[in-house]
């Protein structure tokens, strides 16, 4: 067919833009933004235009692959499964449940196939689990657990109706957002001080959502928490606080004053690295504001103190009246309420460890930070089969780069993926799912994170070629091989048909049809697949409204300020706020993102690799030139762990003192299918970053705020040139 537009959203972030997909025959001709779409009304970003390359990407993988040697050969699906699930069933006899892991990755949560993805898990019983989220928000979710007694509860920015929007450790104009899920941030920003409305932006770096700002403060890399300690202590010694609101809803108040006595603005302004006078008035501007709300995100997750600063943000929310408030922070309404039903889900922190005692399983998984010990360590419960799900934990995991090595010296390694990347390269089988062009769906996670309620559809764009097979079929045919049944012929059939008939899709709309706008709520007015199908831009629920005491799980039903392992773990910052950082490192790193980048998926996409290299150190001109640093040479960034060389980049948007690397690149490992990338190849930041290092209280990676040092590279070849033209990917034989 030709000349046709298809109505879906681009899935590569957690905004899921709605986009117009133009088709002619079987190529992707264009993609542009739906006006129509009720959360993004036309936005999209340079990524959305990548969905198309994606999927016509000649080094995507359409079959499954089998290793050979150094090399990869097709295998048919039937041969591929029956001798996983051999080896597999066999392994875990041997051994047990727990001598297979597992790693989910970020993009499996973009689609409903995650469904699947947690049955696999179920299956396989194995305490070692391992997600993206340990690198990402867990440190968000044990706070909202600990705080409002379930971890599905992180409040959202209700960025569309504040007065005062402070963003702590957060880039919403590249991200769009990220567990407050905002497309077109940048519009929703002006919009706030269109209004009349203050927006300030904290962090180290003066990023692209700080120029849209009226003011930016410098942050010092790790200061978050002394910053917002000192502005605890002014909001509640001059009485600032809406104590009717925060009594009422709260519990631990006063033992929230007496926390905060002596953290005033002078004490912890060295800490913070900023001034006395602007905390004072970061205080007091917030509580003035008519409605005002702090946002935190993945900047200050990725710290050691990345559940007490989230702990701090919704902490000053609540006091000044502001959780569960229209302008503040406020829990969505979802087609599938998932955070209705959170307060029952067990969260199981320290139910098991890993094999050391050091790492605590939370929700059901460990800390990815315990993965590559786990793989390589003797003894009863070693990992010897690893299943990965969407993920490439080589790049984006600090492991000391020895993960690579674990991995290949596995007994068995299952990928599923479309890709050979830097992780599945060790695989022993790729199995690749189709492309996201190819699916139709109802995504389960994103609307409860949004910052206006609204019911999507995913429209199929393509029709799936014969044989190939999507994210939850390969899931499920992999539980159906693991499961030891007697009369396994009989019983497999069995559970493939029972399989076949529970899509996501069919269970997505059973658990909308159940919620609170299905049918036996709102009858003919129901949201319903159908309805949906029917409404390419989806179907607009209106604005958040407040609904926490329906929804928190805590025992006496109220917000717990002061968690009594909180104030343990805050009593530990404080009496090492005055020591030194790392002797011989003098440089704080943190990360920064790029609009062209989402991780490593874009990277073999031409479109988002042109033009001037990305992967860069970001140095102040101060710290440059006591360096003998130049713009585009290169230089050497050590860390206590390890070192990469990278071209420089010389800006006074970055805090002196401070330098920043942009993470999930490092494209140079041999054996890789990504054709484009590897002319753009970057560095691997991860190899900076100790994997000891982790949040005092979730055990989540601290990839922030790693001292380092940096001098020129002893050899200096000059900035690399960028090629004329992008070289053109070859499918894998």
């Amino acid at each position: 067919m030709t000349g046709r537009t298809v109505a879906r959203q681009c899935t590569l972030c957690e905004a899921h833009c709605g986009i117009l997909v133009t088709v002619d025959h079987d190529r992707v001709t264009r993609i542009e933004g739906n006006p129509d779409d009720v959360l993004s009304k036309g936005y999209i970003c340079p990524k959305a235009t990548a969905m198309g390359g994606l999927h016509h990407d000649p080094d995507r993988l359409r079959t499954p692959v089998r290793r050979v040697g150094d090399t990869f050969e097709p295998v048919g699906w039937d041969e591929a499964f029956a001798e996983i699930g051999r080896r597999l069933r066999a392994l875990r006899a041997e051994h047990g449940p727990h001598a297979v892991g597992m790693y989910m990755g970020n993009p499996a949560a973009h689609s409903s196939s995650v469904l699947y993805g947690i049955l696999l898990r179920t299956a396989l019983r194995t305490r070692n689990f391992f997600t993206a989220s340990s690198i990402d928000q867990m440190p968000q979710e044990f706070a909202a657990w600990r705080m409002f007694g379930s971890n599905v509860l992180m409040p959202v920015a209700d960025i569309d109706r504040t007065h005062r929007l402070v963003v702590l450790g957060a880039n919403p104009a590249v991200s769009n957002g990220s567990i407050t899920t905002m497309p077109g941030a940048k519009q929703r920003i002006r919009d706030v001080r269109a209004r009349g409305g203050r927006v300030v932006v904290i962090d180290p770096r003066r990023t692209e959502t700080a120029r849209l700002a009226d003011e930016h403060i410098a942050v010092r890399p790790g200061g978050d928490v002394f910053l917002l300690l000192a502005v605890l202590h002014v909001l509640l010694t001059e009485n600032l606080c809406d104590t009717t609101a925060v009594r009422a809803q709260s519990a631990g108040f006063d033992d929230l004053a007496a926390l905060v006595a002596d953290t005033t603005p002078e004490a912890m302004a060295p800490h913070a690295g900023v001034d006395a006078d602007t905390l004072r008035r970061l205080a007091r501007d917030h509580a003035a504001a008519p409605s005002a709300v702090v946002y935190a995100r993945i900047g200050v997750c990725q710290q050691t103190t990345g559940t007490l600063t989230h702990w701090l943000v919704n902490t000053v929310n609540a006091v000044t009246g502001n959780l569960d408030r229209p302008g503040g922070q406020m829990f969505t309404t979802p087609p599938v309420d998932a955070a209705r039903f959170g307060k029952y889900l067990p969260v199981g922190h320290g139910s098991w460890t890993d094999r050391s005692g050091t790492h605590k399983s939370f929700r059901g998984e460990l800390p990815v930070a315990a993965l590559t010990d786990e793989i390589t360590t003797e003894g009863p419960g070693r990992i010897r089969a690893m299943i990965t799900y969407a993920g490439n934990p080589v790049l984006s995991t600090p492991q000391r780069g020895r993960l690579a090595d674990a991995l290949r010296g596995l007994e068995l390694f299952l990928a599923v993926d479309m890709y050979i990347t830097e992780t599945t390269r060790h695989a022993d089988f790729i199995l690749p799912p189709v492309s996201a062009l190819e699916r139709e769906e109802l995504n389960l996670l994103f609307p409860i994170f949004s910052v206006r309620n609204n019911a999507r559809f995913d429209a199929r764009v393509f029709e799936p070629p014969a044989g190939a097979l999507e994210d939850w079929q390969i899931l499920a045919r992999l539980v159906t091989e693991i499961t030891r049944l007697p009369a396994r012929r009989l019983t497999g059939r069995v559970l493939d048909a029972l399989f076949a008939q529970l899509t996501p899709l069919r269970l997505t709309a059973a658990a909308v049809a159940t919620g609170p706008y299905g049918l036996l709520r709102r009858g003919r007015h129901a949201v319903t697949i159908r309805r949906l199908r029917a409404t390419p831009g989806g179907i607009d629920l209106g604005p958040l409204r407040p609904r926490l005491p329906r929804l928190i799980g805590t025992r006496d039903r109220r917000v717990h300020l002061v968690p009594d392992d909180f104030r343990a773990a805050l009593a530990r910052v404080l009496a090492e706020a005055d020591q030194p950082g790392t002797e011989g490192y003098d440089l704080q790193l943190i990360g920064r993102r790029h609009l062209r980048s989402n991780n490593s998926w874009l990277h073999n996409i031409p479109s988002m690799v042109k033009g001037r290299d990305r992967c860069t150190v970001l140095v102040h001109p101060h710290d440059a030139a006591r360096r003998g640093l130049t713009e585009g040479a290169r230089a050497t960034v050590t860390s206590a762990v390890g070192t990469v060389t990278v071209p420089v980049e010389i800006s006074t948007d970055i805090r002196p003192g401070v330098v920043a690397i942009p993470h999930g690149w490092g494209h140079d490992e041999p054996g890789v299918g990504w054709t484009v990338a590897a002319g753009h190849p970057g560095v691997n930041v991860n190899l900076l970053h100790d994997p000891a290092r982790t949040d005092y209280l979730s055990g989540a990676s601290a990839v922030n705020n790693t001292w380092v040092r940096l001098a020129p590279a002893p050899t200096d070849p000059g900035p690399a040139p960028v090629p004329a033209d992008e070289p053109a990917g070859q499918p894998v034989s």
